[in-house]
């Protein structure tokens, strides 16, 4: 009978063998995960309606704000179901809860394994993110500061070459463009000195013009993509060791949600038996 099994606390009437330390644990654990939700859907509603700018919402894929009430969402209604399965000891909402996190898992798995096999697909997707990146540049603000920090701490310009900027429709090269940027490169793509102290925002005018060996003197003139192959290739235990612990609490919240749907079957087996033999004056 189920009542051998280990795991059961109490005595009596008062046997159960969904253990307390388990439900309360994965509780506290979703709980932590859903309040972490709640903040990143608000502060991507506030990044959203604070900078509405019309070419971001043209571009929903370079807007971290969108990807961060998404994400946000998703872990809300995830978590609720562990949060409210555990309190409630609900079988269905902790196999969702579990569910959900299973495929989490292994599609986080297939993207790594498949941005392996496929690097070079990967390589063209990354880029095209940052060409279209590189188009809305001057069209909001928090785009801007990204890829100027992005250029800066890599040491790169462009996607693939400094001549990317040509894409964006200030820096374009183009003779009949009017603008006073014309075939300049942002001031994050310059080489700076560790002793300059103020930065010359005008120091990337007319890169674009200049041939690769005289503008390499100046500015980076490699592009970000190979820059940031580079930075993976020389990072990769630590990158490894980051995506294993992204994966501990989803394996965690596995085994939790796992172990306690089996401690309530059991629990509601046992209630089912002493109801069966309730009226049994030999039970």
């Amino acid at each position: 009978m189920a009542g051998n099994r280990g795991g059961a606390t109490g005595s009596g009437k008062d046997f159960t063998f969904v253990n307390s330390v388990v439900k309360y644990l994965l509780f506290f654990f979703n709980f932590i995960f859903w309040i972490i939700s709640l903040l990143m859907v608000a502060v991507g509603i506030y990044a959203r309606t604070v900078k509405y700018a019309e070419a971001t919402l043209a571009s929903l894929s370079v807007d971290p704000a969108v990807m961060l009430m998404v994400v946000g969402v998703l872990m809300f209604l995830i978590t609720f179901c562990g949060c409210v399965g555990s309190l409630r000891e609900n079988i269905c909402l902790l196999q969702t809860f579990c569910i959900s996190l299973v495929v989490i898992f292994i599609i986080q798995l297939a993207a790594g394994v498949l941005g392996f096999i496929f690097s070079n697909k990967a390589r063209e997707k990354v880029t095209e993110v940052i060409n279209d990146a590189i188009v809305h540049y001057r069209d909001d603000v928090d785009l801007q500061n990204l890829i100027d920090f992005g250029q800066e701490e890599f040491g790169c310009c462009g996607a693939t070459t400094y001549l990317d900027w040509s894409n964006n429709i200030y820096f374009d090269c183009n003779k009949t463009n009017p603008s006073r940027e014309r075939c300049s490169v942002p001031f994050s793509c310059c080489i700076l000195s560790r002793n300059e102290s103020v930065v010359n925002t005008m120091c990337g005018q007319g890169m674009q013009e200049r041939e690769f060996a005289e503008a390499g003197k100046e500015i980076h003139t490699s592009g970000c993509i190979d820059m940031l192959v580079d930075f993976i290739h020389s990072n990769m235990f630590v990158l490894g060791g980051i995506a294993l612990g992204l994966a501990i609490p989803e394996l965690v919240g596995m085994v939790l949600s796992q172990i306690l749907i089996n401690q309530i079957k059991d629990q509601i087996e046992l209630q089912q038996y002493n109801l069966d033999h309730s009226s049994d004056p030999w039970s």
